[in-house]
């Protein structure tokens, strides 16, 4: 893999984490006001793609820390370093 296509696939995924970050700061904001939320499934599935962008937004706007199954991000988070140690192991 060229340098030029590794810097694309890491931008793209430093800002989908980046907006990951945002849905959950935005449901966040919405919860406050009591204003329509985003389903809880949406947040969980975008945490699949974007684990780091979630636990970060979770910690740092303190929000669906205390719901059990938000622990599945940590999980999602796990899979997707291992993931990532895999293709690196791979492309050397």
């Amino acid at each position: 893999m060229s340098f030029d296509i590794a810097l694309v696939i890491l931008l793209a995924i430093l800002i989908l984490n980046l907006l990951v970050m945002m849905l959950y700061r935005h449901d966040k904001i919405r919860a406050r006001q009591g204003g329509r939320r985003t389903p809880e499934r949406t947040l969980l599935a975008a945490a699949f793609f974007a684990p780091f962008g979630a636990a970060y937004g979770m910690r740092r706007y303190r929000h669906k820390t205390r719901h059990l199954k938000f622990l599945l991000v940590y999980v999602f988070m796990m899979l997707q370093l291992v993931i990532m140690a895999y293709l690196v192991y791979w492309m050397l």
